[in-house]
């Protein structure tokens, strides 16, 4: 479709360069032969308030004449500019043909299409890989040979991003990534152990502090109660003894 229309454009500014070009040139022969007397002036009345012009066609005729062979004068930057305008459209599409021509040549490199070594032969097996290939069957051969040695440039680089080399890599990140969600898993889960453990390590503080309270409120009863049995707590507290009698008054 664009290429319809581009020549559609290009026949359309041939057909309007040639009217151009025509009309100039018979406006002028008529000029010159109506100067010479050969033919009759343009006759034209013009009237502006009171003032006749008795010679409008003269100049009416003589001043389309001048225009129209000064456009002539613009022809040649127009064509100037339509060349460049080719020119860059076609090395822009011959840019992209070649971009698309490495990058099916790179690819293959990556696949570890191509197994020669030495320049000539690397080159020489890049481009008959391109040759075969069907999405550049309409290539011309200048364009594929560019791309091959450009391919061939670039073995280096996809030597090291080669298709198994990326795959490993990306294998290798991908173990990384799930051992770095499998230990934040665990972290996750010794904070909620933790949290426990210390909830439950200060239950069993609390229960003990009141065990103790306890305690201390069931000996100091005791010692109030035993005395009057006559008993009491021994030294180390855990035993209870007899009170000993005391002497008698002399």
């Amino acid at each position: 479709m664009r290429v319809v229309f581009e020549q559609a454009q290009t026949g359309l500014r041939v057909l309007a360069t040639g009217l151009i070009v025509l009309m100039a040139l018979i406006a002028l022969g008529y000029t010159l032969a109506a100067a010479l007397g050969l033919l009759p002036w343009l006759t034209l009345y013009a009237q502006f308030g009171d003032l006749t012009w008795l010679h409008a066609g003269h100049a009416t005729q003589i001043g389309i004449t001048l225009l129209l062979c000064s456009l002539l004068l613009y022809l040649p930057a127009t064509r100037r500019v339509a060349a460049l305008e080719r020119s860059h459209r076609q090395f822009q599409v011959s840019m992209e043909d070649v971009a698309r021509a490495y990058h099916l040549a790179h690819t293959a490199d990556r696949a570890g299409v191509f197994s020669l070594s030495s320049e000539f032969d690397a080159v020489r097996e890049r481009l008959a890989y391109l040759r075969d290939h069907p999405e550049l069957d309409r290539l011309e051969p200048e364009l594929l040979e560019l791309a091959a040695q450009m391919s061939h440039t670039a073995r280096d680089l996809a030597d090291i991003y080669s298709d198994e080399k990326v795959a490993r890599a990306r294998m290798f990140l991908r173990q990384r990534q799930q051992e770095a969600e499998r230990q934040q898993q665990l972290i996750v889960e010794a904070h909620h152990a933790l949290r426990g453990i210390r909830k439950w390590s200060q239950q069993v503080e609390l229960e003990e502090s009141v065990v103790a309270s306890r305690l201390g409120q069931l000996e100091e009863q005791l010692q109030a109660t035993l005395p009057a049995l006559g008993y009491t707590l021994g030294r180390d507290g855990a035993n209870v003894v007899p009170i000993p009698d005391r002497p008698a008054a002399e």
